[in-house]
């Protein structure tokens, strides 16, 4: 197992090896209804849509909590079949649109002899207004830090 984080100002990535293939870790990551399986943030609740493969160009909602619940409308902005999958998320409040929304939550697979190094990035160079959000980095990164973590353990087994 390595693990290790890198942070610029507007994108935070951490990586680890986990002991599965990239076919395996990428089926979770490319169905909604597995993300709260693996995420670390302690947020994401549930898929509104149910179980579903996304492609490029999906939009999948989430419920999500964090203090009170809320629910987001995810894009799929990046997609390469076992290798890379990125999603933009944007509230469904009318009201929130205007200040938040616009990241992008990106993992990107590299097999590496029998596992496969797996990057979650948090880029929000896109964002409405990073000002808000950037504050947030250091718990960002240590979510991530979980989900690698968690992702591992459900993969691994």
């Amino acid at each position: 197992m390595t693990e290790s984080a890198q942070s610029t100002s507007d994108v935070a990535t951490v990586e680890r090896l986990i002991a599965a293939p990239a076919a395996r870790i990428f089926d979770l990551l490319a169905d909604p209804s597995k993300h709260q399986e693996f995420d670390g943030s302690g947020t994401v609740r549930e898929a509104v849509d149910g179980s579903r493969r996304l492609a490029l160009g999906d939009v999948f909602g989430m419920s999500m909590k964090m203090g009170i619940g809320y629910r987001m409308a995810n894009e799929v902005v990046e997609f390469e079949e076992n290798r890379r999958i990125a999603w933009q998320p944007r509230p469904t409040t009318k009201l929130l649109r205007p200040m938040i929304g616009g990241r992008i939550w990106r993992y990107e697979l590299e097999p590496q002899g029998d596992g496969t190094m797996v990057r979650e990035s948090w880029d929000i160079r896109q964002e409405r207004v990073p000002m808000f959000v950037r504050p947030m980095r250091s718990r960002t990164v240590d979510a991530m830090t979980k989900t690698l973590e968690r992702l591992a353990a459900v993969t691994e087994s």
